[in-house]
């Protein structure tokens, strides 16, 4: 496999430590296995992305598989839809690697294929390097991906940003983008808690320029929760700093708590 330089986007070679380009900006590699592509002059804060605390209340709802429906969704569509001879799958915004780490049951009908995992959080990423060592994690931004152009067959995109332009260059020919965004009433009990009035998700299909939409799916479905897992949910939120103390501590003593999930699965194809 091969990065790009995120600083002149020459093409890096690995020297089993360390990650180095010709122009001899070089990135170490942690003992955990993953590189850091973030230059200091990328970043907009000291540590982007989600920090311990949130990463840890992410990998503790997820560890229930309340979206497990969503991850074999996921892997459903990528199993009709990559290209036979794929060889390089990315994950943007991979978090701690819960679904990453499954894309790799595709490789038994593509066998060539590389699975790899990109986010913003070192925190995040060196969790997922250090549990799953069949994928290649690496400390990145979505808007300035770390692959030179039409490297990937295939990209998943899980609520993550990333450029239109960069799906245009990275991705071959052919290949497919994977999106997955809220539907109308997903976590609809939760923002009860909070807002007066709740807003129902746009459904509207994004228009991603240089890509076909080829499938949109709803997925729907209840969720039951306790109150460590309604926490948790939360705390992944964006609206969880709107949280007031009371909701937190009803959350908290929650018994059988009723909660939708309501995605949008989309796969776009590479014109």
């Amino acid at each position: 496999m091969s990065y790009q330089c995120p600083l002149c986007h020459s093409a890096l070679v690995n020297h089993t430590q360390y990650w180095r380009c010709e122009n001899n900006h070089q990135f170490d590699l942690a003992k955990e296995g993953y590189v850091n592509l973030m230059p200091v002059q990328h970043k907009g804060s000291k540590n982007p992305g989600d920090n311990q605390e949130m990463m840890q209340a992410r990998r503790l709802f997820l560890n229930t598989n309340h979206y497990h429906p969503l991850r074999e969704a996921v892997i459903k569509h990528l199993d009709e839809q990559l290209p036979e001879n794929a060889q390089q799958l990315l994950d943007i915004g991979c978090g701690e690697g819960y679904y990453t780490s499954e894309f790799t049951q595709l490789q038994a009908k593509h066998p060539e294929l590389s699975v790899h995992g990109l986010d913003i959080s070192k925190v995040a990423v060196r969790y997922a390097a250090k549990r799953y060592k069949n994928c290649h994690f690496c400390v990145a931004s979505s808007h300035r991906l770390p692959y030179s152009d039409a490297y990937l067959d295939g990209i998943v995109r899980i609520y993550a940003p990333c450029k239109d332009e960069e799906l245009q260059r990275a991705v071959k020919k052919d290949g497919i983008l994977v999106t997955v965004s809220p539907a109308a009433r997903h976590l609809y009990q939760l923002k009860e808690l909070i807002y007066n009035g709740v807003h129902l998700h746009d459904m509207e299909p994004e228009v991603i320029e240089g890509f076909d939409l080829v499938t949109d799916q709803q997925l729907h479905y209840d969720m039951t929760l306790n109150g460590e897992e309604a926490t948790a949910l939360m705390q992944m939120t964006p609206f969880a700093w709107k949280t007031s103390d009371a909701v937190w501590e009803q959350l908290k003593t929650a018994i059988d708590l009723r909660c939708e999930a309501d995605f949008s699965i989309r796969v776009y194809r590479r014109q």
